[in-house]
């Protein structure tokens, strides 16, 4: 069982963008683990949300945060690697997928995140 942090400074949100990434209909989640030097954090695992203005107005954008809380207060403690940090960016599909798929794309795209690099394919 993974406890659970949040990310609220820009750099973090910035740290996180240079890791990896899964892109599913509802989400995108991107993933990268936390430099050393933060000892007292090394327990858990943080996650930012994010939702831009293209998904639409204020209402709609914060339903799609709420519903990514939800689903990962439902699906991190068993699926988050502690020390990583997480930031799931919200899609059109996160308010228009019913709640058991948005779960499931969330639980795919923590197992691909942390799936052994590939040689890209060109």
């Amino acid at each position: 069982m993974t406890a659970i942090g949040s990310l609220k400074t820009r750099s973090e949100f910035l740290h996180v963008r240079g890791g990896a990434r899964y892109t599913a209909p509802s989400l995108v989640l991107q993933a990268r683990e936390r430099p050393d030097s933060e000892d007292k954090t090394r327990e858990l695992a943080r996650f930012g949300f994010t939702a831009t203005k293209t998904l639409g107005g204020a209402v709609v954008r914060n339903r799609a945060r709420r519903r990514l809380k939800e689903a990962v207060r439902l699906t991190a403690p068993s699926h988050a690697v502690k020390g990583y940090d997480y930031v799931l960016i919200a899609r059109t599909g996160t308010v228009q997928r019913p709640f058991t798929e948005l779960i499931k794309d969330l639980e795919r795209a923590l197992a691909k995140v942390h799936e052994p690099a590939t040689a890209k394919k060109r």
